[in-house]
């Protein structure tokens, strides 16, 4: 294991316990809006680790709003009773980035209950499916979760399955370098080397999504090789 996978791993462990504060905090809840969760998840991160800066921008999305992918700033929305909530949150670290998304559901919808669980158990799929075949290029782990998503009975909503990470700031996402993406264009293998000889690392994102319904959830962290 390299001193690179430990801090990132040491990161994104500290995410996960913010996350779950969020959950022990009952932070979530009807009636708030999706800002007002977002300053309180920004202000608890502070409290708990000191953590001011993020890479890319806080996402917190309700109702309607979880069938936009990342690169849409859809309306505050507040959150109703019975509804589906995914928060995506990438904190920086001691310079070291995690990138962490979840999906809550507040009620008892069955079929948001179905698509919350649905998401989590897609990317561990997605990310056993890397670990048995690490030379598979970007194009090929994306084509395999959309069909997931097909299979399972969803649409895969975002244009992406996941990203480089690392240290801060870490190769720069140009939108026009796929090959810094898990995107249908980037034909290069997973496990090819950066520009320095260095291993890469990834995380893995999926976004599921059920237009008829206007539902969707999210589910990413570090992939594991």
């Amino acid at each position: 294991m390299t001193d690179t996978l430990l801090e990132l791993q040491k990161a994104e462990k500290k995410a996960a316990i913010l996350f779950q504060e969020i959950e022990n905090k009952r932070l979530i809840k009807a009636g708030k809006t999706e800002k007002q969760i977002n300053t309180e998840v920004f202000e608890l991160a502070d409290e708990l680790f000191g953590i001011k800066k993020y890479w890319h921008k806080r996402i917190v999305r309700a109702g309607k709003n979880t069938l936009h992918p990342y690169d849409e700033n859809p309306e505050d929305l507040t959150i109703k009773e019975d509804d589906i909530i995914f928060i995506d949150f990438g904190p920086i670290i001691e310079d070291w980035e995690a990138d962490f998304g979840r999906t809550y559901v507040v009620g008892n919808d069955i079929r948001k209950i179905k698509l919350m669980h649905d998401v989590e158990n897609m990317w561990k799929d997605a990310n056993n499916y890397l670990i048995k075949n690490p030379n598979i290029t970007g194009a090929q782990l994306y084509q395999y979760c959309t069909i997931l998503a097909l299979n399972n009975g969803w649409e895969y909503g975002g244009p992406i399955a996941g990203h480089l990470i690392g240290h801060f700031p870490h190769e720069q996402l140009d939108g026009e370098d796929k090959t810094n993406y898990i995107h249908p264009e980037n034909h290069s293998p997973m496990n090819q080397k950066d520009t320095n000889g260095k291993d890469r690392y990834w995380i893995i994102e999926i976004h599921l999504i059920d237009k008829k319904n206007e539902i969707g959830a999210f589910y990413e962290q570090l992939a594991g090789f």
